[in-house]
């Protein structure tokens, strides 16, 4: 499974790739972070985070986007840049029809390290043990992106298996899925 981490902000916004399976080796894809100028109109910022986040979307071609969820903070402004980041990163992932996931940043800290209160240096260098990196990527942004893919790639796919499960249970007997998901 290939995974998209995206770690919205609107000054930085981080990119992670990582293809992996529960149980199985993860490896990095790909790694970035698109920037914004802090003195451009709100509508331009968007725009050239939307147009980083496809361009990656174009050269990784995911299975999945994983996206941190937005969570309150004593900071209005930065709650709000979090979240249009999110909303246009969402919307762009929908129009391509991929499954996209929220994480809160204590799953993905828990999943990656262990404890869901972990520093940032500590999943960065969690990150960068589990890719087999030499360094945790730079700056923290990008370091939170991978760890929101490999929380999915071990979370996510045990939760889709479960969703799939439970789907399965509630259709009426004698019918299969066909191709592309529905039910015949």
């Amino acid at each position: 499974m290939r995974v998209l981490g995206v770690d919205p902000g609107l000054t930085r916004c981080g990119f992670g790739v990582v293809d992996g399976a529960p149980g199985r080796r993860l490896s990095l894809v790909e790694v970035s972070v698109a920037r914004s100028a802090t003195d451009d109109p709100l509508e331009r910022r968007l725009l050239a985070i939307e147009h980083a986040f496809e361009l990656v979307l174009d050269s990784s071609q995911p299975d999945a986007v994983a996206v941190e969820r937005v969570f309150s903070q004593h900071n209005v402004r930065t709650v709000m840049g979090v979240a249009q980041v999110s909303g246009v990163v969402l919307a762009a992932a929908a129009r391509r029809g991929l499954p996209v996931a929220l994480h809160t940043p204590s799953e993905v800290k828990a999943s990656v390290t262990g404890n869901g209160r972990a520093e940032k240096a500590q999943v960065g260098a969690m990150v960068a043990r589990l890719l087999g990196l030499a360094e945790a990527p730079k700056p923290a942004d990008a370091a939170d992106a991978l760890a929101l893919a490999i929380c999915h790639v071990w979370r996510g796919s045990a939760q889709s298996r479960l969703l799939d499960a439970v789907a399965a249970s509630q259709r009426p007997p004698g019918t299969q899925l066909r191709a592309g998901g529905g039910a015949r």
